[in-house]
């Protein structure tokens, strides 16, 4: 293998793609190389690349070729190449990887479960990103669910993470929490593991006509409305969590509430084009909901990974039961890819399709 294959995003503008082939470099001591099989394409990779330069997404697989970026996936890979490191070829591998072919990695703080890669550049940032797993050590009802990892497991653990954050927050006393977007992977898990932690408020999603069944049928929300209808909400005591980052539907909500909304959690973008200032709104200052904040302050208080293993074990239940209600499609190749991605930014996407690729 000769050339690695990557689809570039331009870091402006994010319409703009290009299919790039380039030498592979040779291998340093304690590096491999691994083949990247297949990884999945949701709305959450958008948010990826909205919020690139301000959380540092842009920064783990860089291009260093002026606008362009690669945007950051979850997916599968199959080390193929080692130069001198206890990483095995043929070891399979779940975690972070760029829209290409190959990767070449630097493991270190190797385990029987995991390692880290660190490459250079990628060592100032977040852990949580840098971690891979070696699926060979885990159990065989984990390694068969390499598809639902893929799609599911990032998005849910995050949805995860957000329903803990307010738990831990005693659900900022409020009566009622709102989720737009709920037709979302990530909005959808959140409302289940909301209700499973013990809220016992009305929880409201929003999402767009088309989705308005899908979401009923979940079952996750006690009231389904569309956007525009945010004035049909109770006036209490509440919490928005924003999974759609549109502007319009949050300077809504904020007017709606105004002191009663308790507080404004800022997670996604799948409404990307729309515009996103929280400047002049009613109420609190909106927040960007940082995953790992959450995370690093479980690990201190239960012990470093607990809170991962807990999502995952959540995840991994919930997406035995999304198995007849979300369909996971297989689409192979750039053109492909890039039209997905070019979907995705259209929010073209059904909640009910699972969108598996590889190049």
């Amino acid at each position: 293998m000769s050339k690695i294959q990557e689809i570039w995003t331009d870091r402006v503008e994010y319409s703009k793609q290009r299919f790039v082939e380039k030498d592979k470099d040779e291998l340093e001591p304690g590096q491999i190389l691994v083949e990247i099989d297949k990884f999945a394409l949701t709305a959450n990779n958008v948010s990826y690349a909205l919020s690139g330069e301000a959380i540092g997404y842009w920064g783990y697989f860089p291009t260093h070729e002026g606008t362009w970026g690669n945007v950051p996936v979850w997916g599968m890979a199959t080390v193929s190449e080692v130069n001198g490191s206890s990483i095995k070829v043929g070891e399979r591998l779940y975690g972070f990887f760029p829209m290409s072919s190959h990767l070449i990695m630097s493991p270190g703080k190797i385990s029987e479960k995991h390692f880290m890669d660190e490459t250079e550049h990628r060592r100032p940032l977040p852990p949580l990103y840098n971690q891979y797993m070696r699926t060979e050590a885990e159990p065989a009802f984990m390694q068969k669910l390499e598809n639902e990892r893929c799609l599911y497991f990032p998005l849910f653990i995050t949805g995860y993470v957000i329903a803990d954050f307010l738990m831990d927050q005693s659900w900022m006393q409020a009566e009622q929490i709102i989720i737009s977007s709920i037709s979302s992977k990530t909005g959808y898990s959140c409302a289940n593991f909301i209700k499973s932690m013990g809220f016992e408020g009305n929880l409201v999603g929003i999402t767009s006509p088309r989705n308005h069944e899908f979401v009923t049928q979940l079952g996750t929300a006690d009231q389904v409305i569309s956007y525009g209808e945010e004035d049909r909400l109770n006036k209490v005591s509440s919490v928005y969590v924003d999974m759609s980052g549109d502007g319009n539907t949050r300077r809504e909500i904020h007017s709606h509430f105004a002191d009663l909304l308790k507080s404004s959690q800022v997670v996604g973008a799948t409404h990307w084009e729309s515009e996103r200032t929280g400047k002049g709104l009613d109420g609190p200052k909106p927040e960007f909901f940082f995953a790992p904040s959450q995370i690093a302050k479980r690990n201190q208080e239960w012990g470093p990974g607990v809170l991962l293993q807990k999502g995952s074990g959540a995840s991994a239940d919930l997406a035995a039961k999304l198995a007849d209600q979300v369909s996971i499609e297989f689409h192979q190749g750039a053109q492909n890819v890039m039209q997905i991605w070019a979907d995705l930014l259209a929010n073209k996407v059904s909640g009910q399709k699972g969108l598996i690729v590889n190049l």
